[in-house]
Order: structure tokens, then C-alpha cells, then sequence
């Protein structure tokens, strides 16, 4: 099969398209051919070797995953060879207490499909657990499909199952022109929040307002803490969803209100940030981190976009073998939404 996969670390170029064996299918175990494949963050950090693990080269990348089904293992059920489907990126044992209780990204053995232990869809094919295929909603494209499972999961648990989103709240959305912040507006609107998103720059500030967000602010010339404030009477707001890590973190727990809570599921720009500690205890605020999110979650969004209300932004499409290329775009931190590989 073609797939693009890389045998160092290093830079984009270190990426490279070519033959590559076919992935093996175990009896619980599907095979599907990759339609689409969407680029997360994930991606550009374990091909720069940046977490210090170690990951078996070479390896090929790609959590987000639409396809067709083109082989089914002898275990598994209900699935068929033709089958339109997504990957729901995320592995577990399916035996501890966090599994069978539907907690499965509490799992002490979770991991990502495309992640550091297991190739991705950056490829025609790619073998997965036959319990890890969900039918492609029929109203979106593979391509659109394929922006959709970890992104959106991701917002899903932050916003749902940490923060738990009420009718009305206000809520901050730093990066909104990111895929997990994309998410995030539109999954705020659902439940009926006032939303307010900041981006990094003018053009990516009207693209959240036509995704649903009710303001949007440029956080590179602009203190969104204190325009935050302003919005809110002074109140500030009762959720704010930060993945950026340092550069942010300070303006972020500064925009929250009296008992407000912040969900931060990453840090692009760095973990060493600063937290005042008097703030926390002095107007009672609640850090929640959160990481990916359940199968269940996943179902249950789902239903969501099968009905249209929650819909993945695709900023750009590339085919599979300028995966590079795609990668320089998401380093640039120009697009809105997601970029996502053709196969």
C-alpha cells in the first residue's frame, strides 16, 4: 500500500510518501481503507519527538479516520465488508473498572490509534479494533467525517463531562480557529451558552462568528482577559477552554467569574504556566484537566451531527502524499478548522 511514514524525528520533511507493507488483521480486528485522514497536534509532536517516548519507527500517523470497511476479523459482528465508517481514535482494554463502567479514556492502558504505539491513517489502509468502527454520517463528506472524531470528542468531554455545561452559561473559547476550539463553539451554542471566542487574527475573529459565536476577539492585539470582562459586565464567565497552556493561562483564569472553572486539554505553547494560587482560593475557581473523552461521548455527539447541529469545519483538503505540506500549514497556525489529508 501507499502511506506517508517517517524513520526519524525531526521537521516536516522528515516525512516521506511511498510503499509500505499492508497493516495484518487479527479476528477482532477490522480492515479499513482510508478515504480521509485530518491532522491533529498529536501529529506534529510525535513526529518532532517532543514527549520523550518512544515510538516504534517507522511509523505512520493519523488518528482521525474515515473509510469503507474492507475486511472484517472472524470476531467481530455487525460490521460488513462496504460499510461507510469513522474510527473512533481511542483504545482500551475493555476489561478494567473505567471500561466497563464507560470511563474507557480513564483507562490505564489507553492509547491513540496513530499515536506512539500503533500506525495511524496517514495510509490506504489501516487496521483497527472491530469495536472502534462507527458508522460515517451519512450527511457529511469522508472528508468532513474525518474531522470530525477526535476534535470533536475532545470538546465533547471538556465541555460536557468535566465542565457540565449549563443552559446559559457564559463561555470562553481561546483558539476557536483550532479544531478542539472549532468544536468547542459550536458545542457551547448547543446548550445554549453565550460564547465568546478569541483568535489570532481578524479574519479568523469572523470565522467564529459565522460558526456561531456571539463575539469574537483577536487575542494578538488584544488583552482578552480584560475585553472578556467588559463583554460580561465586569461578571466574567462561568467556563473557559484553553489548550494553548502558557501563553494563555494567566488571561484565561483572569476572564473566569466567582466560581468558575477552566478545562484545559493540552499546551501547544508550553506547560510552565504561571497560576496565582490566592486567586484560586479567593474566588473559589475549579482547574479541570480533561483528555479525549469516552466511546460512549462519541455516540452520543454523533447524534448530534447526524441531525446537523454540530458540523466539522474543514479549512483545507491535501492529498496524502503532501502530508508535509499540511503539516507546515497546522505549524503556521493559519487555518480555521481542520486540515485533512485525501487517500
Amino acid at each position: 500500500m501507499k502511506a506517508v511514514s517517517f524513520n526519524e524525528h525531526g521537521k516536516s520533511e522528515v516525512l516521506r510518501y511511498g510503499d509500505f507493507p499492508d497493516p495484518t488483521v487479527r479476528d477482532d480486528e477490522v480492515l479499513v481503507k482510508v478515504r480521509a485522514s485530518s491532522i491533529n497536534h498529536l501529529d506534529l509532536w510525535i513526529r518532532a519527538g517532543l514527549r520523550n517516548v518512544a515510538v516504534s519507527l517507522p511509523h505512520i500517523l493519523g488518528a482521525d479516520i474515515s473509510g469503507e470497511i474492507s475486511k472484517v476479523g472472524g470476531l467481530v459482528k455487525n460490521i460488513s465488508e462496504g460499510d461507510n465508517v469513522i474510527v473512533s481514535p481511542g483504545i482500551s482494554c475493555g476489561r478494567c473498572e473505567y471500561c466497563l463502567t464507560g470511563s474507557d479514556n480513564f483507562c490505564s492502558e489507553y492509547s491513540i490509534i496513530g499515536g506512539y504505539d500503533r500506525n495511524g491513517g496517514y495510509a490506504e489502509y489501516v487496521s483497527v479494533p472491530g469495536e472502534n468502527v462507527i458508522p460515517k454520517p451519512k450527511n457529511l463528506s469522508f472528508e468532513q467525517a474525518a474531522a470530525l472524531p477526535l476534535t470533536f470528542l475532545t470538546a465533547w468531554h471538556m465541555l460536557v463531562g468535566r465542565a457540565k455545561i449549563k443552559m446559559g452559561e457564559t463561555v470562553l473559547v481561546v483558539a476557536a480557529g483550532s479544531g478542539v476550539g472549532s468544536a468547542a463553539v459550536q458545542i457551547a451554542k448547543l446548550y445554549g451558552a453565550i460564547v465568546i471566542a478569541t483568535t489570532g487574527s481578524n479574519v479568523k475573529a469572523a470565522k467564529a462568528k459565522e460558526a456561531g459565536a456571539d463575539f469574537s476577539l483577536d487575542h494578538s492585539r488584544t488583552d482578552y482577559s480584560e475585553k472578556t470582562r467588559e463583554i460580561t459586565n465586569r461578571k466574567g464567565v462561568d467556563i473557559v477552554i484553553d489548550h494553548v497552556g502558557a501563553a494563555t493561562w494567566e488571561r484565561s483564569l483572569k476572564s473566569l467569574t466567582h466560581g468558575g472553572r477552566i478545562v484545559t486539554c493540552g499546551a501547544t505553547s508550553g506547560a510552565d504556566a504561571f497560576t496565582d494560587v490566592r486567586q484560586l482560593y479567593r474566588r473559589q475557581l475549579t482547574i479541570l484537566g480533561s483528555f479525549m473523552g469516552s466511546k460512549g461521548e462519541l455516540l452520543r455527539l454523533i447524534h448530534f451531527v447526524n441531525e446537523g447541529k454540530l458540523r466539522p469545519i474543514v479549512d483545507s483538503v491535501f492529498p496524502l502524499a503532501e502530508a508535509a505540506r499540511a503539516h507546515d500549514l497546522m505549524e503556521s497556525r493559519q487555518q480555521y478548522g481542520k486540515i485533512v489529508l485525501s487517500v
